[in-house]
């Protein structure tokens, strides 16, 4: 139990159903469609696509999303890939050729066609009660009427605005700087897109004018994109995968996500007595920076589009993670292992809904960095994303850039389950943090008992670029020994990630949510 004289929040605790989700009004508008007669699918489209109007700067509908799925009757389930894939046109072999040895994340070349809404009417149309036009309804009226500009949204605002760039500066901006907080943000081309997405289905947006404004602004900037890229598009339903720590099973989302990333670093961690340790303890934080490192490792050599990667089994097996562990110096740093595909950023939400009949769904929402690509739509004023900057051009990669392949993809929804049953849905997010998150809040559950919410405020650490970034929560004596270990200890610029989990505790019949506080989210339930 928290100490109720300091600063902190208490889980949320409910019976029916309940959200939780990284802003307030995306939290209460999922649990209005809960109680309007909704299921979670419903309420999770509901709140998903009105965050990308509350959090624009995170996610919205030029980006990708991931699910998992538990069905209500059912512990059978199942993943969701709304991940969008690189037009046609696009070569590894053109890119090196024009001197690239990357793809920028403020270029058109890092944009990639939009996978989510595709995956929302899927989602809908396979799972959901009351249709598109109840789910969508929350968010058109809010792009219309506008969100006021909520205290962490206009923290990655101020960071994020510089890389906007054309027509998304008209969009994005007001009168050229980045909206403060309490300034009211209005989408109403959106509203427009998402009304024919209600009447249209998914060629609302994947063809006809809106595709057309699409097409027309990226090749305006360069870009290979076709109407046919963005009408080829199409979500996938898969199983997860799992593996196993302590005495639950972590669910993750299969490749091109890096939830394998996570499943490794908790079975590397499993060789040690990480419960015997101080939870804020050096010894702690270093293993889990260690274990990091050689798990980021694996995922850099073998995560990409599902086509390709071909040794998920091997970065799964409990020989591997015993021979990573091997490796691993409980009193001395390793040097970092290798350059990381990209970089710790702030920009994505999480999102889930366990409603009274307990379908479950844990669903991730991006457009990568702050303000996707920074390139938006002439019309519609639509954000894409710059996924495409996951890709690698180093030639024979796995994850190397190639027309109609998806790259390897950072967003990551999770669940744990326990005896054969689903008993938390959740999700942290941070872009290259996330695995280590998952893993980081699984422990602080599972090896030191703590409740979701608690597990959430708990300070975080992350080895990245050869420094381990080390949040200000950790005590003094922690940071200097770590840096007497061989780490390079440095303060993060901003908070590491955020979180959103729902415990199932089937033996009471109550749900137990928790929102982080590095957000501006919360848990609501009835």
């Amino acid at each position: 139990m928290r100490d109720f004289q300091r600063p902190g929040r208490s889980p949320v605790f409910a019976t029916n159903a309940m959200c939780a989700t990284s802003h307030p009004l995306a939290a209460k508008v999922a649990l209005d469609i809960l109680q309007a007669g909704g299921n979670a699918a419903d309420a999770a489209i509901a709140g998903a696509v009105l965050l990308g109007i509350a959090e624009p700067q995170s996610c919205g509908i030029g980006g990708d999303c991931f699910v998992l799925l538990k069905p209500a009757g059912s512990e059978e389930v199942v993943a969701l890939n709304g991940s969008g894939r690189a037009p046609a046109g696009l070569a590894a072999a053109d890119l090196r050729a024009r001197g690239m040895a990357a793809i920028g994340t403020e270029t058109v070349e890092s944009v990639t066609v939009p996978g989510a809404v595709d995956a929302f009417c899927a989602l809908s149309d396979r799972y959901g009660r009351l249709g598109l036009g109840a789910a969508l309804a929350p968010a058109i009226r809010y792009a219309e009427e506008g969100v006021p500009v909520a205290p962490r949204v206009a923290f990655d605002w101020a960071d994020d605005g510089p890389r906007l760039s054309g027509a998304a500066r008209g969009f994005y901006l007001k009168d050229g700087r980045p909206l403060t907080t309490g300034e009211i943000f209005r989408a109403p081309g959106q509203a427009e897109v998402l009304r024919r997405i209600v009447h249209q289905g998914r060629d609302g947006f994947y063809a006809g004018e809106v595709a057309e404004d699409m097409v027309r602004s990226l090749t305006a900037a360069g870009g290979t994109h076709t109407l046919g890229d963005f009408a080829a598009t199409a979500c996938v339903w898969g199983d997860p995968i799992a593996g196993r720590y302590r005495d639950h099973d972590l669910m993750e989302h299969p490749p091109n996500g890096q939830g394998a990333t996570a499943i490794l670093l908790l079975k590397i961690l499993g060789h040690f007595d990480i419960a015997g340790l101080d939870p804020l303890g050096p010894e702690r934080a270093h293993l889990e920076a260690e274990a990091a490192k050689l798990a980021y490792d694996a995922r850099d050599r073998f995560i990409a589009d599902p086509a390709h990667t071909s040794r998920l089994s091997h970065m799964l097996s409990d020989d591997t993670a015993a021979r990573l562990a091997a490796l691993i110096d409980p009193r001395r740093a390793m040097a970092q292992v290798a350059r990381r595909t990209e970089a710790i950023h702030r920009d994505t939400v999480y999102l889930t809904v366990v409603d009274r009949d307990r379908m479950a769904v844990s669903m991730i929402y991006s457009t990568y960095w702050g303000f996707g690509s920074g390139i938006a739509s002439e019309k519609f004023g639509i954000l894409f994303q710059n996924r495409g900057a996951g890709f690698t051009l180093a030639e024979g990669h796995p994850n190397e850039a190639a027309g109609g392949r998806r790259p390897m993809h950072t967003i990551i929804p999770g669940m744990l389950a326990h005896g054969g049953k689903v008993v938390m849905p959740f999700g942290v997010m941070g872009g290259s943090f996330q695995p280590m998150g998952h893993a980081h809040v699984t422990s602080n559950l599972l090896d030191f008992g703590m409740d979701p919410q608690e597990a959430l405020d708990s300070p975080r650490a992350m080895a990245e670029a050869g420094v381990l970034k080390v949040e200000r929560g950790y005590p003094e004596a922690t940071r200097a020994r770590l840096a007497a270990m061989g780490h390079d200890v440095v303060a993060p610029d901003g908070p590491l990630g955020g979180g959103q989990a729902i415990r199932i505790d089937a033996a009471r019949g109550i749900l137990i949510g928790a929102s982080d506080p590095r957000k501006d989210g919360c848990a609501l339930g009835y």
